[in-house]
């Protein structure tokens, strides 16, 4: 049995002559499906008055923009299959120069919208941040959205966003990836719980950073990289 990555272990383990190359670079074997995690372009807050069926809905702005350009350059020579978005505004149009280089048409799926921020909403978390409102600050401390009024369910988020990314990986196909284009938290989410990390471990998350997770074929998953953004900075 060839192995081509120290990943395709898991799928050897019942044959003791199985080989390992532990020098050559991970890769997802066959029967295994890649989705590469892309965080929405740089945006401004939207007012709290400008809420779009009660959810802050803001488009990007000059740099969101820009970081939603050089995703797409570096995603343009990949073999991508399927492009997946959130309901929000703000992925379609960081999606749209992925899809606009592959001849593809973004995949809406609402499981992918942002956590909603109840009483938060509109109200604008980096806002809070620069200010350094006592409230956040509890909540990043104690590493729970559930200290935010109004927040929605915590563990229907976690199950809609697994839901969500087990969904888009099953459109994959071997030798070819799917981009889903997401949000801050949910990406902390399902890498959370892929890697049984704590909470609030991958929220730090970059706008326009690429992170990449394999599931190999016997359903477990492999976070292969987090928080790419070398070709955002190479575009500045």
């Amino acid at each position: 049995m060839a192995i081509s990555s120290v990943a395709e272990l898991t799928a050897g383990l019942d044959d003791a002559r199985v080989k390992i190359d532990f020098q050559r670079a991970l890769s997802a074997p066959p029967g295994a499906r890649e989705v590469v995690l892309v965080r929405h372009g740089s945006c401004d807050p939207p007012a709290p008055d400008g809420l779009i069926g009660g959810r802050s809905d803001p488009g990007l702005n000059a740099r969101g923009r820009a970081e939603a350009a050089s995703a797409g350059a570096r995603l343009r020579g990949e073999p991508v299959r399927a492009i997946y978005i959130s309901h929000l505004v703000r992925t379609a149009e960081t999606a749209a120069p992925i899809a606009a280089g592959h001849g593809l048409e973004p995949i809406v799926d609402e499981d992918l919208g942002e956590i909603f921020l109840g009483e938060w909403e509109g109200h604008g978390i980096a806002s809070r941040g620069a200010s350094g409102d006592p409230e956040l600050a509890r909540v990043f401390a104690e590493q729970s959205w559930g200290l935010v009024p109004g927040v929605e369910d915590i563990d229907g988020f976690g199950l809609r966003t697994r839901r969500a990314i087990e969904a888009a990986a099953d459109a994959g196909a071997d030798g070819e990836l799917v981009v889903v284009v997401t949000h801050s938290a949910v990406i902390a989410e399902f890498l959370r719980q892929i890697t049984g990390a704590d909470a609030f471990a991958f929220l730090h998350n970059t706008n326009g950073s690429l992170s990449r997770a394999i599931r190999m074929p016997d359903g477990r998953w492999i976070l292969a990289s987090f928080n790419d953004t070398s070709h955002v900075h190479a575009a500045k």
